[in-house]
């Protein structure tokens, strides 16, 4: 079907159709529904090629992919949210193009896309706690969201993200109401926002009940298995062990699991256990009963509000920048309350 065939259709004209289709704000909400509807019904698609020389549009979002060896972003994670987004883009007739490059050439990677004209917005991954491409991109000029937050940060810029600090508040409060006291913290990397709010959140529960954390029980490392498995062995075979951990993610959190199991003991009943899980689609926390306590957000889900804000932006609608999303705590098998003879 053409362009002219659906504005027919319609009774509409085809500046019109076009213009719903696009996502001009002068056109009606119910004009927008009504000719998408038909537009699926009929298997109508515009040329993007076309639709791009019309409006001035590259009608692509970009993604800029940094790797080295301590970089929180390359995880599954990142898998799910573009999944997300790309729902988002697809519905609304974008592309996504993704660049993979050293840390170095980050930045001359985001000069490229603004030289080059192929994206009309970016997003961006993986905030520090003083990230300075929010003040490089708002000189540069090209719409973007930040998935996540830079707590430094003076400069204005769009962004959506979960409540880190809420979150693991919450899950500390849980611990303290079971009876632990000695609850190890295995962060992520705390050069990370979201790292750096979760052990704020820790440190406030904690706080609140008039325990001063124990700095030797407290880690920021890669978020591995191996890292889990590792610092729980080392933990448990300490004097005064731990009788709760919390994790700051899933992955991390097998590992955990592991280093319990090989001592003998058992998860939720010598040792709780509280971890990050960002619901990944491919990855679930067990089936009718979750496996392990969680603090829990759809990272997908922030995938789709980070893509439908950005592309707000370009098409210069009124609305909200700024997306805080709160995470759920929900209770499995792997927390009960502390055994006595374990009381310190």
């Amino acid at each position: 079907m053409t362009l002219k065939e659906l504005s027919d259709l319609l009774g509409l004209s085809p500046t019109t159709v076009s213009r719903a289709l696009n996502g001009y704000p002068e056109v009606s909400e119910a004009t927008r529904k009504k000719v998408a509807a038909a537009a699926r019904a009929h298997g109508y698609a515009p040329n993007t090629r076309a639709r791009a020389l019309a409006t001035g549009r590259a009608m692509a979002i970009g993604h800029v992919i940094p790797i080295s060896a301590k970089h929180e972003m390359v995880n599954p994670i990142f898998a799910d949210f573009t999944a997300g987004a790309g729902e988002v883009y697809s519905r609304n007739g974008y592309d996504m193009l993704l660049s993979v490059v050293s840390d170095d050439d980050e930045e001359q990677a985001y000069r490229s896309f603004a030289t080059k004209r192929n994206v009309d917005g970016l997003i961006i991954h993986a905030p520090s706690l003083d990230d300075q491409r929010i003040p490089f991109l708002n000189d540069l000029g090209l719409p973007y969201v930040v998935h996540g937050r830079s707590s430094n940060a003076t400069a204005h810029y769009a962004w959506v993200d979960v409540n880190n600090t809420r979150a693991f508040q919450r899950a500390t409060e849980l611990l303290l109401d079971l009876g632990h006291k000695r609850i190890a913290l295995l962060n992520g990397l705390e050069h990370m926002d979201f790292a750096a709010r979760r052990r704020a959140g820790y440190e406030a529960a904690m706080a609140s009940r008039g325990i001063t954390p124990d700095p030797t029980l407290m880690f920021s490392a890669e978020m591995t298995e191996a890292q889990g498995h590792d610092l729980t062995r080392s933990l448990l075979g300490r004097q005064d062990p731990p009788t709760a951990i919390l994790v700051s993610s899933m992955i991390m959190a097998i590992g955990v699991r592991r280093g319990i199991e090989e001592l003998g003991l058992t998860m939720g009943r010598d040792v709780s256990l509280i971890t990050y899980d960002d619901d990944l689609s491919y990855f679930r926390n067990g089936s009718d009963i979750p496996v392990y306590t969680s603090t829990r957000s759809s990272v997908r889900e922030a995938g789709r509000h980070a893509a439908q804000m950005l592309i707000d932006i370009i098409n210069g609608k009124d609305g909200p920048t700024e997306l805080l999303l709160e995470a759920e705590l929900t209770l499995g098998l792997s927390t009960g309350p502390i055994r006595r003879e374990r009381q310190p």
